[in-house]
């Protein structure tokens, strides 16, 4: 079993790294690998919604790394998507590549790479704006029918700079309880699995306009 840490931070190994990497090193002592995935500081294009991704089973968009961060993504088994708060809200960044990758993924028919895998979103602040940005992160996974893992707590560390980070204790250590619990929810899966227990069963999307 794998789990990806999305880091959607322009900061390598910034506060938003520091709270994954704890994320990492408990889920290996549980026996669950996994990986950090940077999502760099390059130019990423915004969803123009053109539905493109739909007839060519991808994004339209080339010049970044979507189409290949979603083909990635069927290999992992759950996810935890984190960002450092920027005006209150998920970083710009993080915001237009998980628009694409959830669109083109639903349109394209590759929602089987996310749907019904665990995932968690998780934030880093100086000081405010967390749990608006969590709200905003957990809406991609509500849509796409992943259940959302949680803490003891919001998931979410202070601080200016990583070593700020490891001086939040109850950040940090709310990212090794979220850490167990993802462990816990994938290794209740695998057993209900091998015992036969059937995934949900699945229905063709309905689109209901309210303005006819």
């Amino acid at each position: 079993m794998k789990v990806l840490l999305f880091n959607g931070s322009p900061h390598k190994n910034g506060c938003t790294y520091t709270a994954l990497e704890e994320i990492a090193k408990t889920l290996k002592e549980e026996g669950i690998d996994s990986e950090i995935y940077q999502i760099g500081i390059g130019s990423i294009t915004p969803c123009r919604a053109c539905s493109a991704c739909a007839k060519l089973g991808r994004c339209v968009i080339n010049d970044d790394d979507v189409n290949n961060f979603v083909e990635k993504c069927k290999d992992f088994d759950g996810f935890i998507f984190g960002s450092p708060v920027h005006y209150g809200s998920a970083c710009g960044g993080i915001t237009a590549f998980l628009d694409r990758a959830f669109f083109s993924a639903l349109l394209s028919g590759k929602m089987n790479y996310f749907r019904h895998k665990p995932a968690s979103a998780i934030v880093s602040a100086r000081r405010s704006g967390t749990t608006a940005a969590l709200d905003q992160l957990n809406k991609y996974m509500t849509i796409s029918e992943m259940p959302i893992i949680s803490g003891r707590y919001w998931n979410m560390v202070h601080g200016h700079n990583s070593n700020e980070v490891k001086q939040d204790l109850e950040g940090m250590q709310n990212m090794r309880i979220l850490a167990r619990n993802m462990a816990w929810h994938l290794k209740c899966m695998e057993a209900g699995k091998n015992a036969g227990v059937p995934m949900p069963k699945e229905e063709e999307i309905v689109f209901t306009n309210f303005i006819r």
